[in-house]
């Protein structure tokens, strides 16, 4: 009777022990499964930057960086050589700045034939339409935009900002003159590619 106790609680203590190491090994393989889910949505990031060249014999230096995460695009465009003040940057619809005045970059990036105004206007704007960033006394200026609306590389070209170009201006965008808001003359141009 003694035998059959023993025989009976080693069998039951096995069983127990048993079901803890297949337990462990089912939650280990859960947690692999949900870390390679987590991975698998996990948006790339994407990275395009530019150098922006002086056009229409002006001094202007610069760069933009255009970085994508999470289903949004964040540029950031750092200029030097300009007047001190307000200045128009634009997207343009061409990624050719071949032409001494920049004309070769076309009109502004207008995918969805909008007209032309300010980013975020219900009345319309295009998606070239960033605006207008302030230069410094010493000629330097920053401008950091965040925008859903554009994508690198994506299939949507109307999102889509590879093949286009980014452009200074040497005035400032008034918002309301169309089709482009009466910025002036391009001294600065930039191919996103």
């Amino acid at each position: 009777m003694k035998r059959i106790r023993i025989t009976l609680f080693l069998c039951a203590s096995l069983a127990i022990v048993s079901c803890k190491n297949d337990k462990k090994e089912n939650d280990a393989e859960k947690a692999s499964e949900s870390e390679m889910s987590q991975e698998t949505n996990k948006e790339e990031v994407k990275k395009v930057t530019l150098t922006i060249d002086p056009k229409s014999g002006s001094n202007l230096t610069g760069n933009a960086v255009f970085t994508q995460e999470n289903g949004e695009v964040t540029m950031t465009a750092v200029i030097d050589g300009l007047a001190e003040g307000m200045h128009a940057i634009h997207i343009h619809e061409n990624a050719d700045c071949s032409a001494e005045d920049g004309s070769s970059a076309g009109g502004h990036w207008n995918p969805t034939f909008e007209k032309h105004g300010k980013w975020g206007d219900p009345a319309g704007y295009h998606k070239g339409d960033i605006g207008n960033f302030k230069v410094d006394a010493n000629g330097n200026g920053t401008i950091t935009m965040t925008t859903n609306e554009w994508c690198i590389g994506c299939d949507d070209e109307t999102k889509n900002i590879i093949g286009k170009s980014v452009v200074i201006h040497d005035g400032v965008d008034d918002f309301t003159s169309q089709p482009s808001g009466n910025a002036g003359t391009r001294v600065g141009c930039g191919t996103i590619k």
